[in-house]
């Protein structure tokens, strides 16, 4: 009885920074909500944005998402967006504080894993606490990487 289930348009993933697993060493994640205009949460329906070369930052109290691109939505005239803005990122004041900490104390990074629709229909981002890997730990990421898949292969050839 298996039953073949239609994909939730709500609950989908808009966009996923690939490389930051790859770049960074993740430690811990926070889900964050976004502060979006009209046109831009249209834009991100359509699955039209990119996070890959962005970050967030503690400034003034508040959590910035830096550098993301959400594309002008077509049919939004003159209300449009721009789409390099900063934009506002929605945490409780203690998850704030901790992760202003973790950046300033620990050296780490705030960085952007995915953008996706909740259950509810609303936007939200998946942020990364993370430390940035060093070459050889890039090394040793592909190469367990290349291993896993050989592995399979060498298990599916053999059965």
């Amino acid at each position: 009885m298996n039953q073949i289930r239609k994909a939730d348009p709500n609950n989908r993933t808009v966009a996923e920074n690939r490389k930051a697993r790859f770049s960074y060493e993740v430690l811990d994640t926070v889900e964050t909500g976004l502060v979006l205009t009209g046109t831009e949460v249209k834009s991100l329906r359509q699955g039209q944005a990119n996070i890959q070369e962005s970050y967030a930052s503690v400034e003034g109290g508040e959590l910035w998402l830096i550098n993301s691109y959400l594309p002008e939505y077509l049919q939004g005239n003159r209300f449009n967006h721009e789409p390099r803005r900063r934009r506002k990122l929605l945490v409780s004041k203690r998850e704030r504080a901790k992760l202003a900490q973790n950046v300033e104390r620990e050296g780490m990074t705030l960085v952007p894993l995915k953008i996706y629709f909740n259950d509810k229909g609303r936007a939200k981002l998946l942020l990364a606490i993370a430390r940035g890997k060093k070459l050889h730990d890039k090394r040793e990421t592909e190469k367990q990487r290349d291993w896993a898949r050989e592995k399979g292969r060498l298990l599916k050839q053999g059965s």
